[in-house]
Parts: structure tokens; sequence; C-alpha cells
């Protein structure tokens, strides 16, 4: 987009200064972000302003309902301990209308918050003191938000996390072999059928009313946590556009199943796929000390399995989506799908063999 497009969205917001340029920021693959610059009296300000794909969120007025009223509830709870919270929860601007979203004529949806400064994103690492952070991050996140009204927020992805459906997908895909490719999975589709009664448990339990529903943010990347750039302390949870009703050891599993993988989400090598234990006690260290307090005891004895369910859940998506032709995930290569589904079962392998220690360290860290 131009500049005066840019500039265009931007007035549309209620942002004090003069709109002085931009920059394209290429982190994400869903949204298109850019970095806005302001000119005010005290100096430059900056801002993030993002346009939402509205293909894959259909509601975006429900995202941002869900977004605002989140947001607003964790800044009062921080205001409570400290005297600003400007750096520590992401703040968005509203329009001149009062709204916190705009349509353009030609209907795209727009947002814009303030940047947060000196603040810095991993999309891996292998510092177990920003592991541990991150940990504490998603931990207080939750905590904020345990007494929160969660029967009050829109379901922006319906089924996000249903892991027996996610199942049944696989069972009809195989069914339909709409790719010719069933023949060539049968060990791979065979593995994680292995795995459907643990990888199911945690959502059966919620069925059958022994899990709570809380507000969940559902993509606990490591990158979706922003560090002080000079301490690396975490200062605020990014990216909410999932915030959901949903399980705690979803979050917990699904951060898991990234920061502390040993191999790439699409890695070859089989034989460099495994749980990292290091990391592994260093994010449940910062998450279970965090919110252990406000966790009922069921949800503490299936945070572990929340690690399987989405690591095993993320991996029947691939294999599901490689037996469809590709249609959903976005791939580089011919084959990624499928790499991406066999990196995921071995690493749910693991996690089976080594689910008794998991569980020890979340309930030392419990105590």
């Amino acid at each position: 987009m131009s500049k005066d497009q840019i500039k265009e969205v931007c007035a549309k917001f209620d942002i004090k200064g003069e709109f002085i340029s931009y920059e394209v920021v290429n982190s994400g693959h869903i949204n298109t972000t850019y970095r806005v610059y302001y000119m005010r009296e005290t100096g430059l300000k900056d801002y993030i302003l993002q346009k939402v794909n509205t293909y894959v969120f259909c509601d975006p007025i429900g995202v941002m309902e869900n977004i605002s009223s989140v947001t607003e509830f964790v800044r009062a709870k921080i205001k409570q301990k400290q005297a600003t919270a400007k750096r520590n929860v992401l703040h968005y601007a509203k329009t001149l209308e009062g709204k916190y979203y705009v349509f353009m004529d030609d209907g795209s949806f727009w947002r814009c918050c303030r940047y947060i400064n000196d603040s810095v994103c991993f999309e891996t690492t292998d510092n177990v003191g920003v592991v541990e952070e991150a940990g504490i991050a998603y931990g207080e996140f939750q905590l904020y938000l345990a007494d929160y009204p969660v029967s009050e927020l829109n379901i922006v992805i319906p089924h996000f996390h249903n892991t027996i459906l996610r199942f049944e997908a696989l069972r009809t895909a195989l069914k339909e072999d709409a790719a010719g490719r069933a023949a060539e999975v049968a060990d791979l589709v065979d593995g994680y059928l292995a795995l459907e009664e643990q990888a199911t448990l945690p959502y059966r339990l919620q069925r059958q009313g022994k899990l709570p529903l809380r507000v969940t943010h559902n993509d606990t990347k490591p990158s979706n946590v922003l560090f002080d750039s000079k301490t690396l302390q975490h200062l605020s949870v990014i990216d909410l556009d999932t915030v959901m009703p949903g399980l705690v050891a979803f979050d917990f599993g699904d951060a898991i199943r990234v920061i502390a993988s040993t191999g790439a989400e699409d890695e070859r090598d089989l034989s460099r796929v495994a749980l990292d234990m290091e990391k592994y006690e260093a994010f449940a260290r910062g998450f279970v000390t965090t919110v252990r307090d406000s966790l009922t005891e069921e949800e503490k004895r299936t945070l572990a399995c929340g690690a399987l369910s989405m690591t095993a859940e993320c991996g029947v998506r691939f294999l599901t989506d490689y037996l469809n032709g590709d249609k959903y995930f976005r791939i580089h290569y011919p084959d990624q799908n499928l790499v991406r589904a066999k990196a995921h079962l071995k690493l749910a392998q693991d996690m089976v063999k080594k689910a008794d220690e998991m569980q020890k360290i979340v309930e030392e860290y419990c105590k």
C-alpha cells in the first residue's frame, strides 16, 4: 500500500500528532502488519497498524470484541499492583467514533495499537531463562483472567482445539483419499491413531464437566510474548486473535510443543526430534508456579497431557491436510505437510515415553 493509503486508514483512529512514515512488518502469516510513526511534541511515537485477514477471521468484529474486553480486564488487574500497564498489555486505539476497529470503503478491516518500545520477541530460543519468562507470561495471562466471565467471549474459530473432531477429520480424509496419498501414509496414520485415546483425554474430560473452560490464548508460541530488549524479562502477551474459551492444558501444551522441541516443525531428520526436558522444566516452572493457585486439581493433573494433546492434534492436522492435497496450511515445498506430520508424531511419541517425568515436574511446581 502507498503512504497516502496508510495515512488514510490511520486518520480514522484517534491518534495524536502528525503522521510521518510507515514500514511493513514481515512477521506473522495471517494479518498484514505495518509500523507507523507519528510526531508529537514529546517526540516520535509509533503504532502497530494491522489489516485483519477476514478470510481466516470471518467475524473480525467478534475478534476485536474479545481482544478489547480481555486487554482492558488485564489492564485493570495490572494497575491494581502498579502505576502503569503501558508495557505489560496491548493498548488498542479507538476510532473517532469510539470503536476499536474500522471498515474501509473497500471492505478491509483495520485495527491499531500502541507499539511497546524496547521490546523483542523470539521465534525459538536456547536461553532457558527466556523460556521460563515465557512460562511466567502465559501463566500471568491465565491468572489475570481466572475470574473473567468466559461465557461472554465470542467463539471466533469453532472447534479450534476439538481433538476428537480432528481425529474424525483424519479418518474422513483417509477414506476419501482426495489426493491419492493414503497408501503411502498408512504407518503414519496408525501411529497417530495409537495416540488418540491419550490425546483426546483433556477434551473428553471437559465434555464430562471435569475440566473448566477458561479464557485461553490458543496460540502460545514463544514469539507471542514480548520481552524487554535489555533485561529479557517478559512484558506482554501479544497476538490475541484466537482468544476464546478453552483449556489451560492446551495453552500449556501448545507452548511446550513449540518451545521445548529439539527439532524444527518440519525437521526431516527425525533423530533430531525429541522433547527437551530442560526447556520443558523451565517453562513449567514459570507457568505452573504463577498460575497454580487458580487451578483445580484436575487441571493440574492434565497439564502435562496437554502437551501430548496439542502435539498430536497439530500433527493430525498436517497429515489430514496432506491427504486432502495441501488445501489449508501454507507449504514451501511439495511434501512439507508430510514432513511436519512425521516430526510431530516423533515428538508426541517421545512425550509418551517421558509422560511420568513430565507430570512429576508439574506436581513439584504445584506444591
